[in-house]
């Protein structure tokens, strides 16, 4: 199925429910199909063509929806930027991409214009109206509402076709953009998702980004399934929980910090949060230690969590509801919660395996690289063929995550295979001693970390952020907390930060950590 259809289908069936829900506006399905189809005139009229790319640069806003969907019509390409990024880190993707069009919001215009001419050739339109923009800007709603609107454009190229440009983190250097088709999104709907019930309304929050992977899949299951999309520009905790209350949202999709964020707020507990039902999480590893404490708080909800990467089109595996159910039998809360530090069983339509350095499948429980199949995989990295030969071995993703896969089918990480630490010939996995250390109490925030060492190469080192009123948090106590772990797993430092340096989804740099670590410590 082409995304073309995703939100003809909700349009046709359920035409005037709220489709979009922000701060300034509302659009129901049809007359969001109806921008589309404006949009996409203007586009076309102004030379947009197949294959083109269209940036957008800006919040959570609908130009993101009119601009995707417009974009399919043409069988031209999205592509959302990091609206954090600043001067090379904005450039790099613009540059790469080579955009057609680029669209965004007031606050990024500047950005764009530092770089004067050198994308003078692209179509440029502004997602608000602004008073003081030169004459290179259009303005989104005026370009719609002088479009024409009784000619309808329909997409001719194959579900199989590129639709969108995702550009990864970009945390060991330049981001790759991660080109995913048409069907890697419309297959994970179909199998997963029933298209709209007429007689059934449902609201979910929109908080992640457009340009990461969940929070597009999250809006093309809305609109798919005929959802109300409540969207939130930018996550704040206050008004997340606000926004909850006022429009009784019942599905969202967040990340860890922002749940650690939200349990901890000064008005969790007198937030009205009744309506939500469904809370899907992830985009980095979740602390056991929070989900057993967010469980109890939100006894209404059905947790689940989701994990993916880019270039895997989103979820490829999931930690179910009923694992997030901690009553009953001794010995079945225990698997629970063992679960829970896990990343879940594969979906129907994926497959995932853990092989050796070989390639080779390994047995149950025995370490190595997770590698997954599926119709939904990316197609590869745009204009980086070595590093798509890379990463895509006969039909297979290697997703650079190591971990193992136990018997009953769930599938635990024990860290990038770049971030493990290699002491005295020893692997150590950064993750398995940050759950131990996120038992200890006091401890907020941590990361570990390998730094040099001329005697093991790389000694094992704790980086701890320590709650407000915990001033009893020392080394010695963390250190005697990890004499559970092998003696080579141990840390042999502990630093402690007021915070640890994360990127927009909560994932931490532990790149810029050991860079900024060892220039301290003089080992660099």
């Amino acid at each position: 199925m082409h995304t073309f259809d995703v939100l003809n289908i909700a349009a046709a069936i359920v035409p005037d429910r709220p489709a979009l829900i922000t701060d300034e506006k509302e659009h129901s399905f049809s007359e969001l199909a109806e921008k589309v189809n404006r949009l996409a005139n203007a586009l076309s009229k102004s030379g947009v063509a197949r294959g083109d790319r269209v940036c957008v640069v800006d919040v959570n806003t609908p130009a993101h929806v009119l601009t995707f969907f417009a974009a399919s019509k043409l069988d031209a390409i999205y592509v959302p930027l990091n609206f954090r990024g600043h001067r090379e880190e904005l450039a790099y993707p613009l540059r790469h991409s080579a955009p057609k069009v680029i669209v965004a919001g007031p606050r990024y215009v500047p950005l764009i214009e530092e770089y004067g001419d050198e994308f003078s050739s692209t179509l440029r339109i502004t997602t608000s109206a602004m008073n003081d923009h030169t004459s290179q800007w259009v303005d989104i709603d005026e370009l719609i509402n002088s479009a024409d609107h009784q000619e309808y454009i329909f997409p001719i190229d194959s579900p199989e076709e590129t639709a969108v440009l995702l550009f990864t983190a970009g945390t060991t250097g330049n981001p790759k953009a991660v080109m995913l088709k048409h069907s890697s999104f419309t297959s994970f709907l179909l199998t997963s998702m029933e298209p709209p019930d007429p007689e059934v309304s449902e609201k979910t929050l929109l908080t992640l980004p457009l340009y990461h992977v969940a929070g597009l899949q999250a809006v093309l299951a809305g609109i798919y399934g005929g959802r109300t999309i409540v969207m939130q520009r930018q996550f704040e905790p206050g008004e997340w929980m606000q926004l909850v209350e006022q429009h009784g949202i019942e599905r969202a999709l967040i990340v860890p910090t922002m749940l650690k964020q939200i349990i901890d707020h000064p008005e969790f507990s007198t937030r009205e949060l009744s309506s939500l039902k469904v809370l899907t999480y992830g985009g980095s590893s979740m602390p056991p230690t929070l989900i057993r404490r967010a469980v109890p708080l939100m006894p209404q909800v059905q947790f689940i969590n989701a994990f993916g990467q880019t270039e895997t089109g989103s979820t490829i595996t999931m930690v179910p509801p009923e694992d997030h159910i901690l009553e009953g039998p001794d010995e079945i809360v225990a698997s629970r919660i063992k679960h829970l530090s896990s990343i879940g069983k594969p979906l129907p339509d994926v497959e995932v395996r853990v092989v050796d350095e070989n390639g080779q499948f390994v047995s149950y429980g025995v370490s190595g690289e997770i590698i997954a199949k599926s119709p939904r995989l990316m197609t590869g990295y745009w204009k980086q063929p070595a590093e798509t030969d890379q990463a895509l071995h006969d039909g297979w993703l290697y997703t650079g995550d190591l971990g193992y896969q136990d018997s009953d089918g769930y599938i635990y990480l024990e860290g990038r295979a770049k971030d493990f630490i290699k002491r005295g010939g020893e692997m150590v996995s950064p993750e398995e001693v940050e759950h131990v250390l996120q038992e200890v109490p006091g401890i907020e925030d941590c990361a570990v970390i390998g730094l040099p060492d001329e005697t093991w190469g790389e000694r094992v080192v704790a980086v701890v952020v320590t709650g407000s009123g915990y001033l009893n948090v020392t080394e010695d106590l963390i250190l005697d907390h990890c004499q559970s772990l092998a003696r080579f797993k141990r840390p042999e430092q502990v630093i402690f930060m007021s915070e640890l340096p994360r990127n927009s989804l909560g994932k931490v740099l532990k790149k810029n950590l050991r860079t900024e670590l060892s220039k301290i410590d003089g080992t660099n």
